[in-house]
């Protein structure tokens, strides 16, 4: 079993990690792009919703994000496996 847990673990880090960070800088991006494109457009109402909407989108993926990853976490606590964790520059 102990084979297993390595292999799951590698996951973990070569896939899981990266892919969260990969999809909430996006969704970042997106809340961002929204929040420029509300200031850009603030004369015309049309525009300012299209914005709204990138907003909107983005903090939700933002959410859905999050809560995966702290799903993810409890599952990985329950099977005794290492929790997922942010990269950081020391790998």
């Amino acid at each position: 079993m102990s084979s297993f847990n390595h292999f799951l673990n590698n996951i973990i880090i070569q896939i899981i990690n990266p892919l969260i960070v990969l999809i909430s800088a996006a969704a970042f991006v997106v809340f961002l792009w929204g929040i420029f494109l509300f200031i850009k457009n603030a004369g015309d109402d049309t525009k300012r919703a299209d914005a709204q909407r990138a907003i909107l989108w983005g903090l939700i993926g933002l959410v859905i994000i999050f809560g995966v990853y702290g799903i993810l976490n409890i599952a990985l606590a329950t099977f005794g496996l290492p929790p997922v964790a942010p990269i950081t520059a020391g790998g």
